[in-house]
């Protein structure tokens, strides 16, 4: 599976941005996606996720009520609509997957940055 994220830009607080990750290869619905943010001198963490099973959503704390992960299968992609952003927001996005049986995300997409100004 290849992925293929874009989206990033530079917006103001408060702004809104959709980031999309397409993803190549079969069997897409079976997989679990998720988005990941990294800041410089920070460790990658986990943004948002979407397990193979309906309605299997999961958010960090830290953005739980501003964004929204959602996938189109039929599409082969996962979006991550961001609202009300914040400047500690700004990072490089990646988007990932892993099969059902994987314990870890086996597939990365390339990142999009977002910057956030305040």
């Amino acid at each position: 599976v290849q992925l293929q994220a874009s989206g990033g830009g530079l917006v103001q607080a408060g702004g809104s941005l959709t980031l999309s990750c397409v993803a190549s290869g079969r069997a897409f619905a079976t997989y679990t996606v998720g988005w990941f943010r990294q800041a410089p001198g920070k460790e990658r963490e986990v943004v948002a996720a979407y397990g193979w099973k309906p309605g299997a959503i999961g958010y960090s704390d830290s953005v739980k009520g501003r964004f929204t992960i959602s996938r189109d299968d039929a599409k082969s992609t996962v979006y991550l609509h961001m609202s009300r952003l914040k400047p500690e927001d700004s990072a490089v996005y990646y988007c990932g997957a892993r099969r059902v049986r994987a314990s870890s995300y086996e597939f990365w997409g390339q990142g999009t940055e977002v910057t956030v100004s305040s």
